[in-house]
């Protein structure tokens, strides 16, 4: 099964180290980056907002494990975003190449 993982960053800097990480170890197909997302969250019962960073992760569920332990590796957060949604559907050529280009 092909997913998205969803990993919110603090900065460009981060986002760019982590994907480029990700993608030279062929853990992820193809990432994108958006900055400039505005969180809100509790943190330690503290209602916070920040500017985050958000990396959106083109991968396969099998190397899933291999792929988490590797952004827990490289993140400066203490428990960052990590969100893995299936993905059901879509172009079927773009979905052969993902899988493709996964170790």
């Amino acid at each position: 099964m092909y997913v998205l993982v969803l990993v919110t960053t603090s900065s460009i800097q981060e986002a760019k180290l982590i994907a480029d990480d990700l993608v030279e170890r062929r853990l992820v197909a193809c990432t994108n980056i958006i900055e400039k997302v505005h969180s809100t969250y509790w943190w330690k019962g503290v209602k916070e907002a920040s500017e985050e960073v958000l990396l959106m992760l083109k991968s396969k569920e099998d190397v899933l494990e291999e792929l988490t332990r590797r952004i827990m590796e490289l993140h400066s957060y203490e428990n960052p975003e990590i969100i893995a949604l299936p993905i059901i559907g879509g172009s079927d050529a773009y979905l052969r190449w993902i899988g493709g280009e996964i170790r």
